[in-house]
């Protein structure tokens, strides 16, 4: 359950701002159907966490648990440290696809993902937990629970929103989550001769 709870909460309040989320308004402002693009949001959130989380999983098989903990720590605070960032994305980034709504927030939405700081987190946190499946389920649900709103209310909604704070509010939860780990790394350093 820690696992779901720290995927859902971390990947949600990371993504108030973030430029996928801003490609969720463009989206729902551009085409005004908000299933196909909450469908297509959620394919893409899957895909994209999860091979993050997958790829996470395996490369934290090969590390001691207290490197493992101190990377994933590590991690955590440089994310709390990118949260603070403002992102931007152009509208003209959108792909042109002559296959409907759906696709064209599948292949946006998954090329926005790549490198971004929810993918990243979901790669840290499926090394760090070995419930790959409940790492999967709270970072695909921490996007949709921070984008169905937006896709549904559109701009209305975006302008209401003070990003300023949940950016912050994001930055000290991952910086939370990084010292939890880092004090858990020290805890395993200590323990082994």
């Amino acid at each position: 359950m820690e696992a779901f709870l720290v995927s859902l909460s971390g990947v949600a309040v990371a993504e108030i701002g973030d430029r996928t989320q801003l490609l969720a308004l463009i989206l729902a402002a551009r085409y005004r159907k908000p299933w196909p693009i909450i469908a297509g949001v959620l394919v893409a959130t899957l895909l994209s966490h999860g091979a993050a989380a997958w790829l996470g999983a395996r490369l934290g098989g090969f590390l001691q648990p207290a490197l493992l903990d101190g990377a994933v720590g590590g991690s955590m605070i440089v994310m709390s440290l990118w949260a603070l960032r403002p992102d931007k994305l152009k509208e003209e980034a959108l792909p042109a696809t002559g296959s409907g709504v759906f696709v064209t927030t599948v292949i946006a939405y998954f090329i926005a993902e790549l490198g971004d700081k929810t993918q990243i987190a979901a790669l840290a946190l499926g090394a760090a937990y070995a419930n790959l499946g409940a790492v999967i389920a709270g970072a695909t649900t921490g996007m949709m629970v921070a984008n169905v709103p937006v896709i549904f209310l559109g701009s209305a909604f975006s302008g209401r929103l003070p990003i300023k704070a949940m950016r912050i509010a994001a930055a000290v939860i991952f910086m939370g989550i990084g010292l939890v780990f880092l004090w858990r790394a020290m805890q395993l350093g200590h323990a082994t001769p």
